[in-house]
């Protein structure tokens, strides 16, 4: 979305249809439209609808993300029933680490489809929150669990309370390993395919399937962390079987801070999410720079940079040019910018003519912190 200030002219902006129209451009294209080699159909058809090519990533990150699941599921069952029937507790307590797995499936799967759904007017961003709500009472939920765990490990310790099947446990967890290993391969195998063979595409699709693969990252980051928690029990299984039983509340122990650390940062990006802070690995001084630098652009002023969802970037900002400049000159290589450079998936640039008026002006001015 662009807005023009109403100072501005119609004639110094030329076909003016929107901004993803305008970011699908690149340098050549805008060359190519104001010599008048392009048309205005043309100009349009470059829109950021989805291909034929975004369909087949969608397709296979929902694959890569269901036989995962449903590895995940069927696992995590076992070993809850092996985990009661062995008497173990760190069994239980993997299983609780394959929920924030299946959390974090369910959210991914939950978030592309509701991206698919179109905004409404009252829900004018559309679903995109959605997945962060599903984030957080996730998270809350294997909180609850863990806790419940950590106090019955206790309990077992104060009370010297042991009564565990050691080969149970070894079989559950020589099994733990093999199916981590199995869900990760299938995460790479079906959804990190991401890059282009070579193909010249426009930004917009790009940057689709690089949201779409941050999915796949995700989980597939979760099921490590679950991969080495799994080689954990197993070492843990085969010091049990020489009857040290004593380990195994103290690996719960352990295991629930490894389930903590998992979901504390997931925590972190929920809450400033809610809050409309800012995203990870963007300097907010150094887009008011690069937009600064823009050819023609006297002032930077009112950037908002924030976030939709973990993945999801919104920029708003009004950039103040002199009035000889090319506003659609200005306003492409802005959107280009933001969007090429930061992955912005909400963009809304403001162009106006710059007045002296604008220096002394405090509002105008970024935070200082």
């Amino acid at each position: 979305m662009v807005e023009v200030d109403d100072g501005l002219s119609e004639d110094i902006i030329p076909n003016y249809k929107s901004a993803d129209a305008v970011s699908a451009y690149s340098s050549t294209d805008y060359e190519n439209m104001v010599d008048g080699s392009d048309s205005q159909l043309s100009f349009i058809s470059v829109h950021c609808h989805k291909t034929a090519g975004d369909d087949k990533a969608d397709y296979g990150a929902r694959k890569a993300l269901l036989l995962s699941m449903l590895l995940c599921v069927i696992f995590m069952t076992a070993e809850i029933v092996g985990g009661y029937l062995a008497g173990s507790l760190a069994i239980i307590t993997d299983a609780a680490h394959l929920l924030t797995d299946l959390a974090s499936f369910l959210i991914s799967l939950f978030s592309m489809y509701m991206a698919s759904r179109e905004a409404t007017r009252k829900l004018s961003f559309g679903w995109h929150r959605a997945e962060v709500l599903g984030a957080l009472v996730s998270v809350i939920l294997i909180w609850l669990i863990t806790g419940i765990l950590v106090y019955i490990a206790a309990e077992r310790i104060i009370y010297n309370d042991f009564d565990i099947d050691a080969r149970i446990m070894l079989i559950l967890a020589a099994v733990g390993v093999i199916v981590n290993f199995v869900m990760g391969t299938v995460l790479q195998l079906f959804g990190g395919h991401g890059h282009s063979h070579g193909q010249s595409v426009n930004y917009s699709r790009s940057s689709s399937q690089t949201r779409r693969n941050i999915n796949v990252r995700a989980a597939f980051i979760h099921v490590l962390g679950d991969f080495i928690q799994s080689v954990g029990v197993l070492v843990a299984a085969l010091i049990i079987f020489f009857h040290l039983q004593i380990i195994d509340p103290i690996c719960t122990f352990i295991f629930s801070l490894l389930v903590l650390a998992t979901t504390v940062h997931i925590m972190k990006d929920v809450v400033n999410v809610l809050m409309e802070g800012s995203p990870r690995g963007i300097d907010f001084t150094e887009v008011i720079r690069k937009l600064g630098d823009i050819n023609g652009v006297a002032k930077v002023h009112d950037l908002r940079i924030w976030s939709l969802t973990m993945d999801k970037i919104a920029v708003s900002v009004h950039l103040a040019i002199y009035r000889e400049q090319n506003a659609q000159e200005v306003l492409l290589k802005a959107t280009t910018l933001l969007r090429d450079q930061y992955h912005v998936f909400e963009c809304t640039v403001q162009i106006e003519h710059f007045s002296e008026d604008m220096q002394g002006c405090q509002r105008c001015e970024p935070p200082k912190r």
